[in-house]
This record gives C-alpha cells, structure tokens and sequence, in this order.
C-alpha cells in the first residue's frame, strides 16, 4: 500500500484523459472507444485521420468520414489521450499530403487509460478468483532472500536478489489486487435483502468455503511473512544499493537535470518494501490489511446470517413483505402517470404536495421567473409549521417594559453631552493660544467638525467662514491670512493649517464683537 500525499492541480489536470470514456452521447463514447482501440493495437506508430478511418469499423452500417475523424483526433489530443507527431513524412503527390499530414500518436497517459477502460468491459461483472498459491510464493521467496542476506558475506548477490524481488512483488501484487476484487464483488453482492433461496445457498456456499479458505491461508502465512520482513528490513538499504549499481536500468535517465521521471520496477524502492509491511502490520494504527480481511469476513458472515433470519421469517409468513413489494413495484412499471399516483396513495397514504402561500415581505418583490431553489425564503410562523394552523394558542404577551432602557439611554445621552459642553469649554479656553497647549481627544474631535462644517459651507476662495454650534455656546471664525501657518497639538496627533487664521468665541461674545 504506497502513502497517500496531497494532489497538486496540475496533476488533477491529467485525469482529463477520462474525459473520452464519458461523453453525454453514447454514439460519440463508442467511436472515441474504437479510435482509442486503433492506436492501442500499434506500436511506436502514428496515424492520421485517413489512416484511422480506414482501420474504424462502420459504426451503424455508415464508414465516418476522415474530417470527422480529424475533429475527434484533435479533441483526444486536448484531453492527453495523444500526441501529434513530428516524424517527417515524405509525400510524393498533393493526395499524398493531405493523407500524411496531421499525424498522431498515443500517448503514454491515453494508453494506460484505455488498457485500464478494456480491462474495466471484460471483467465488469465477473466475481474474480483469489490467487491463493501466490502468497506461499511470496512466503518462500521473502524466507529465501532473508536467508541470503544473513547467511551469505555480503549479502545475495544482486542478480539474483533482483529477480527474487522482481518475482516477489509481482507476485504479491497479483495477489493483493485479486483479493481487492473478490472482496468488492462479496460486498455487492452478499448486503442484498432480495436473494431468494436459490441464490443465497450459493453465496452461503461461496462464503463459507471459498471466503474462509482466503482467511484461513492468510492467516498461516502472514507470521511467516512477518518474521521474514523484520530480518529484511535492516539490510534492504545495503541489498538496493547493490542492485542499483549491479543493474541501473533507466535511473540514468534522472541524471543531471532529473527532469525526466522514472517509474521503477516494484520492489526497486523502499517505498514499496513500506507498502508490503503495512499489508501484514500495523505501522498506522488504523489496523494492517491482514486485520481487515478479518474483520471484512466477520461483517459478510453477520450479513449471511442477517439474510438467513429474514429468509426464515419469510417463510412462516411473520415479517417479509418481498412478494408484496415486487408485486406493487410490477404495478407501477406497468402504471401510467395517473394510476402510479393513485397506486402510491393507496399504498403508503402519502397524497401530493401541497403548496402554501403565505405574503412575502413587501420590499422584497420576486418576479415569477425566480427558481424556489434560488429565492428568498419566507419565515413561517411556528403554529402553521408545527400544527399546520394558523390560530393563535396560548395567552397574549404583555407588553413589555421598556423603563430601565430609557433611563440608560438618557443617562448616556447626558453623560455624551456633558463630555461636548465640557470639550467645548476647551476650545474657548485655548482659543488663540494653540501653539502653548495640547487639546484632550474629545476637544480635538470637536474641533475637526466644526472645521468640516465650516469648510462645507464656504465658498471658493473665500476669505472668511464661520460654523456655529448653539447648544455648545460655540463659533469658529476660519480667516484666509498669507503666510499664516496654525499649528493645533491634540492627544490625536497634530494638525497644521497653511494660509487660514482659526478663532474660537462664545457666540454671545461674538455677536458683542461684531455689534
């Protein structure tokens, strides 16, 4: 079992090559199919369209036309499936080139996908055989490696140890994947609630014996495995390295750059020695492949006996319904649209929906081309959600006292206006002497908005605007002076005023000033 890791995008980009397999028209899925059977069939070869159409089979009685081949050949070569291929082709007329021209080839991607698709549609449906006999093979070679790597000066020797490897893994792959099959095929197979007594006497039959039997051998071999793999595991390091400078292979071609990747052999790193141990221990603590095989033979034992229950109940006539339900289930597919509805009422008491109307809120108009899925959603009262009634239950409310709420909010709004009168006081105070003192944070605010209103309300180029403030008893007269420069400190930070004059009055004085 190899370690899962995080999936990069550019990765998920590759399983495009899939996309030929489930197109929505079943017509285009089977010519892409047989496209894909004409360049598997070849080796190192490229095709063009041409070449490809007249090695298709005539779907549907009509040959397809080389243009619509093209188009196809090209859209394959979107997805990965192929290659276009660059090998110079020699053309000794006009026909000759429009032939050779646009030529493909499979790609190594495309041809794993459509092996994996061919090996899909032949055994779709068939129950696969557990290749018992490999895992005393895997036995025999791990004991016999282990004996060389201890008992031999220097451990085996490469050649040999790397086709005991190559046979092992291979082996042990086979093994694994046969009994990932039959398990899936049991899993589909073995939690149905309509095997009749036939059917289930052969799958009791293949449970008991067959199943049992994979167990039972696993279990006797897997601590002789185990045993071999602990003597193994401080000695692979040295026994790899051996075998990479016996045998090389195509690591060479990660040389330099290391841009080409290379898919070694199985067993060639230690990787796949980590795969194997977590087969038969439990190095994750979410149990070893041994430990699931146990456990997934237990669950289809408690699903045989489950059915076997319920086989025995059908027939002293106690709980099973099976005969009614495939009877009422032949009722509906024989039934119309207006006798299915009038079956499914008679039979389970459910009538259709029924729509409510309740007014939406009036600032939210809905157009009637709005989906419901999609649309605001209306709040149902609680009596008509729960008891479908719209009366109201229970006593009245009373009203609520709002005193205490009140009485805070005007003991904040006196304290709000008591801190405005008291930082207004400080702006008279320090009026014409902002460079000698440094105004708290409420005075400097203060002082800001009366700027802005001042501001707001002067004209362009004016030479003088006022802003006056009746509650607070204030007036701020702003005079355009050139070269006046008016700096004003506050807790906030500093503001300096280029070319405008700031006064702060009392309005009673200022009206006194200016009578």
């Amino acid at each position: 079992m190899e370690g899962t890791e995080s999936t990069a995008p550019a990765d998920l980009d590759r399983l495009a090559a899939y996309t030929y397999l489930t197109v929505p028209d079943p017509g285009s899925r089977l010519v892409y199919l047989q496209i894909m059977r004409v360049f598997a069939a070849t080796l190192l070869a490229d095709l063009s369209a041409h070449d490809v159409a007249d090695r298709l089979p005539h779907l549907d009685g009509a040959p397809l036309t080389p243009e619509s081949v093209a188009a196809r050949l090209e859209q394959l070569k979107e997805w990965g499936n192929l290659l276009p291929s660059s090998r110079p082709v020699k053309a000794t007329s006009i026909r000759d080139y429009h032939r050779a021209r646009s030529r493909y080839q499979l790609s190594p991607l495309g041809e794993h996908v459509q092996r994996q698709a061919e090996e899909i549609l032949s055994t779709a449906d068939a129950v696969r055989e557990v290749s018992r006999e490999l895992l005393a093979l895997v036995a025999r070679g791990l004991d016999e490696l282990a004996a060389q790597a201890n008992g031999t000066p220097g451990g085996p020797e490469p050649q040999a140890a790397l086709e005991e490897i190559s046979s092992l893994f291979a082996q042990f792959g086979q093994f694994a994947e046969s009994v990932r099959d039959f398990y899936a095929y049991l899993g589909q197979v073995i939690f149905r609630y309509d095997l009749d007594s036939a059917e289930f006497s052969g799958f009791k039959e293949l449970l008991l014996d067959y199943a049992e039997t994979i167990t039972d051998d696993v279990a006797h071999f897997a601590p002789r495995i185990q045993r071999s793999l602990q003597e193994l595991t401080p000695r692979l390091p040295d026994i790899l390295k051996r075998i990479d400078d016996h045998d090389q292979g195509l690591q060479r071609l990660q040389a330099g750059d290391g841009a080409i990747a290379v898919q070694r052999s199985r067993g060639r790193e230690l990787d796949d020695w980590n795969g194997l141990r977590a087969w038969f221990f439990d190095e994750t603590g979410q149990g070893s492949q041994v430990d699931q095989l146990r456990e997934a033979t237990l669950r289809a034992l408690q699903a045989l006996l489950a059915n076997a229950k319920r086989m025995i109940r059908s027939s002293t006539g106690e709980l099973s319904r099976r005969r009614d339900l495939l009877k009422l289930a032949q009722w509906f597919d024989a039934a119309d649209d207006a006798t299915a509805h009038d079956l499914h009422v008679a039979a389970f008491g459910l009538y259709g929906a029924r729509h409510l109307g309740i007014a939406p809120h009036p600032d939210h108009e809905v157009s009637a081309t709005t989906s419901w899925w999609t649309g605001p959603t209306v709040a149902v009262p609680v009596a008509l959600r729960e008891r479908g009634s719209r009366a109201p239950r229970g006593r009245t409310a009373g009203a609520e006292d709002y005193t205490g709420q009140r009485e805070l909010l005007r003991k904040e709004a006196e304290a709000e206006a008591a801190r405005q009168h008291a930082a207004a006081a400080e702006l008279r105070a320090a009026a014409r002497r902002w460079g000698d003192v440094r105004l708290s944070g409420a005075a400097g605010r203060l002082l800001l908005d009366m700027l802005a209103r001042c501001l707001a309300v002067a004209p362009p180029g004016f030479e003088e605007a006022l802003a006056s403030d009746d509650d607070l008893d204030l007036r701020l007269r702003l005079t355009r002076t050139p070269e006046a420069r008016t700096v004003i400190r506050s807790a906030d930070g500093d503001l300096i005023l280029d070319e405008l004059d700031v006064a702060v009055h009392a309005i009673a004085h200022s009206r006194e000033a200016t009578g």
